[in-house]
């Protein structure tokens, strides 16, 4: 009877951590089984390199995590060597800020030849809460010196650039509200860029999107790239799915 106890007391000990590892496990096989693919395997920065390059590592792995660490004031990237020339195609993956800090993803990167930044790309503007006005969760252009006009398309907005490289924006109706991002915790997203289609979500909500219709100058293809702004800042990421489209 004491041994059965035991046992029993032993497996309710356990069970909570089986329900959330098969959980979890389960959640990750069926982004796999929808055409997604891991592009992080929690142990090592293998697929991945830094850009540009530095004399200390900015990147790491960290209890299953990728850990970015600024120690200067400039961007630094990991960028994702698996296929540097991505088109089409819908990144899923978690954010955690650990302190205050500038991050995001760069999409369709190809380096600056005008030497303005170290590269040219779309990027998903992400970071802590409270970083300014719309700017977490915002879809922001780096473009090389003279090349287009950088139109701001903060958190809550849709924009729609002609072929003349005109912008319009319009409000998104049930966008995410900056309470509904979690301060130092872990944060949903889902990049999807569809043609010259872009769309930024955050836990399952659109944040920001934009149409690009420019006739010349757009970005057609490129890699993909965490990013590092600030010294001191601390950022991770983990659960990196792909699936081109």
């Amino acid at each position: 009877m004491i041994l059965l106890m035991k046992n029993n007391l032993m497996f309710g000990i356990r069970f909570p951590f089986l329900v959330i590892f098969f959980c979890s496990y389960s959640l990750l096989s069926a982004d796999e089984g929808k055409g997604f693919i891991s592009i992080f395997d929690g142990k090592t920065l293998k697929g991945w390199r830094k850009a540009p390059e530095t004399s200390y590592e900015p990147w790491s792995v960290k209890d299953g995590v990728i850990r970015g660490e600024g120690e200067e004031n400039r961007l630094v990237y990991l960028v994702y060597s698996g296929d540097e020339s991505l088109k089409s195609f819908e990144l899923k993956f978690r954010y955690k800020m650990v302190t205050k800090g500038n991050t995001g993803v760069e999409v369709r990167t190809r380096i600056d030849k005008t030497g303005k930044r170290p590269f040219e790309g779309y990027h998903a503007d992400l970071g802590h809460v409270g970083i300014g006005p719309g700017v977490l969760g915002a879809w922001d252009f780096h473009f090389g010196s003279g090349t287009r006009k950088e139109f701001p398309c903060q958190r809550g907005t849709s924009l729609v650039i002609d072929a003349k490289g005109n912008g319009k924006h319009t409000p998104i109706k049930d966008a995410i509200n900056i309470k509904e991002i979690k301060k130092r915790d872990w944060n949903d997203c889902r990049i999807v860029a569809k043609g010259n289609f872009f769309q930024l979500w955050i836990n399952d909500k659109l944040s920001s999107e934009f149409t690009d219709n420019i006739s010349e100058g757009g970005l057609e293809s490129g890699f993909i790239g965490l990013q590092l702004h600030d010294k001191g800042m601390v950022v991770e990421f983990k659960d990196l799915f792909l699936k081109r489209l």
